[in-house]
């Protein structure tokens, strides 16, 4: 089984993930955060992109149900050298790897590495395309905090043109019940936007009536020739960037991190009381146990029987 994008999932196939998380909320609970479920199973995380919470959860995940973990970085991988894609990931298959992670900066690196390997692909974030996992565990820290997903308002906010996360969390979200609306500039809004059929609004007045406000990291790295799409990040900052006063008594916060404390946020909504951050990264593990484990199940069961 592969999860390249939130589409493959149904809201049947979502909903059983989240009662494997539950399970493994509870692992992590233990004194022995372990359990032997992928014993004798390897995992490859090939992390072309910087990244702290995906590659630590995946890594931790893997570990703590058991199996062989193998952390490739773009770096230090012979794709710094000149390689393809597809060359790095015909000489892992030889290994016969039973999951492979892939983060890349290219939309599409994920599906097209299912075409070169038997195990199972993880898409852990392909450049402006999608980033399913995230979805995942957004979708379960909100559930964890409210109890049911349908009737929900959600407004992302921020920089929607450079965000994987928000591709995928507008198609996941909307999936299980949730009213999604897009709130940002309009510079910062991708071409064809009234194609996505989600409301745009351009004014933090459409975050009055929300329950959660998810806010999006300014993606500077991926600005193409170094011109960003708002005057300045103060004035970002000042227009955009949000503060514990300007929420509504109830409202809570989301991001994906890494947090720009100053850009799109206040260090001290950052570490408030009506901030889910550090509920999501804990969410994230339990998620990302479920989807290692479900990556296998059909192999596992058979193997059972």
């Amino acid at each position: 089984m592969h999860l390249i994008s939130i589409d493959d999932l149904s809201v049947a196939d979502i909903k059983a993930l989240f009662q494997l998380s539950d399970g493994f909320l509870e692992v992590a609970a233990r004194p022995i955060k372990k359990v032997p479920t992928l014993r004798g199973r390897t995992q490859v995380n090939m992390f072309f992109e910087p990244s702290t919470r995906t590659q630590a959860s995946f890594e931790i995940a893997g570990k703590r149900l058991s199996a062989d973990v193998i952390n490739i970085k773009g770096s230090s991988s012979a794709v710094a050298k000149g390689e393809s894609l597809k060359d790095t990931i015909l000489t892992l298959e030889s290994y016969r790897p039973d999951i492979i992670v892939i983060r890349h900066a290219q939309v599409g690196a994920s599906r097209m590495a299912t075409r070169y390997t038997k195990a199972s692909v993880i898409n852990a974030g392909d450049g402006t395309g999608e980033h399913p996992t995230q979805c995942l565990l957004d979708l379960y820290s909100l559930r964890r905090t409210y109890g049911a997903l349908k009737g929900l308002k959600v407004a992302i906010v921020g920089d929607v043109v450079s965000s994987r996360v928000a591709r995928s969390n507008i198609f996941g979200f909307r999936k299980m019940g949730i009213e999604v609306r897009l709130v940002g500039p309009p510079t910062l809004m991708p071409p064809g936007i009234e194609c996505w059929d989600v409301p745009v609004h351009y004014d933090l007045e459409a975050l009055r009536d929300v329950d959660v406000i998810y806010l999006l990291r300014m993606q500077l790295e991926r600005v193409q020739g170094g011109l960003v799409a708002v005057p300045s990040l103060r004035e970002y900052s000042r227009v955009w960037g949000l503060d514990p006063y300007r929420l509504q008594p109830g409202q809570r916060v989301m991001h994906p991190g890494p947090i720009n404390r100053g850009v799109e946020m206040t260090g001290d909504l950052a570490d408030c009381e009506q901030s889910l951050i550090l509920h999501q990264v804990e969410s994230g593990l339990a998620v990302r146990m479920a989807i290692l484990y479900q990556a296998l199940a059909p192999q596992l069961e058979e193997e059972a029987a």
